[in-house]
């Protein structure tokens, strides 16, 4: 996915007016990646920075530990002039940046500019069972969409006294509910 820079340039400028930090630096380094859109075109921000070949860990007052970490290939580093000068140095590379701060999930500018970690992916993270809650979830929504169109239809069929129409869409509906109906209780003997 693709975000555009004014988007991240905007989130940067929002977290330095309404996030605060322990180390005066942290802000300096957000202005220096806002103000420079060659750098913050290679910027993408992410959850599990520390996992990616090339990650920013930048956290607010509410987490414990240093404000900003940097994750060079496997290697941790800490201090604030070393981190800048590798943004600096090497703008083309890209940068996965995660940033920790209090209500993160509640703050529209964060998640329009979230993106997917190649080197974590969010979904790695879900269990088997989890990812099947979901399915069924998604397949359960897709089916209620599925009946209430063919009750939809059913309605102008009546209305158009379309004899045939009615028949094939009640035919249809009785079959998909079967169908639920045999599914749900399959789903009730396969639980412990």
């Amino acid at each position: 996915m693709l975000i555009d820079v004014r988007e991240k340039k905007n989130f940067l400028t929002w977290m330095v007016n309404h996030v605060s930090f322990s180390r005066r630096e942290v802000f300096w380094i957000l202005n220096y990646l806002a103000n420079h859109e060659a750098i913050l075109s290679n910027v993408h921000f992410v959850e599990g920075a520390n996992q990616a070949n090339r990650g920013l860990q930048i956290s607010d007052l509410s987490f414990d530990g240093e404000p900003m970490k940097l994750f060079l290939e496997g290697k941790e580093f800490t201090d604030t002039d070393q981190i800048f000068h590798e943004i600096r140095l090497n703008w083309k590379r890209p940068l996965y940046v995660e940033c920790l701060f209090e209500n993160a999930w509640q703050t529209r500018e964060y998640l329009m500019i979230l993106e997917d970690n190649p080197f974590a992916s969010w979904d790695d993270s879900i269990s088997e069972e989890d990812a099947e809650l979901i399915e069924h979830y998604f397949k359960e929504k897709e089916q209620e969409a599925r009946l209430k169109m063919l009750y939809a239809q059913i309605d102008q069929a009546l209305e158009k006294k379309d004899k045939d129409a009615f028949l094939a869409l009640s035919d249809e509906v009785n079959r998909l509910i079967l169908k639920n109906s045999s599914e749900m209780s399959e789903q009730t003997r396969e639980r412990p």
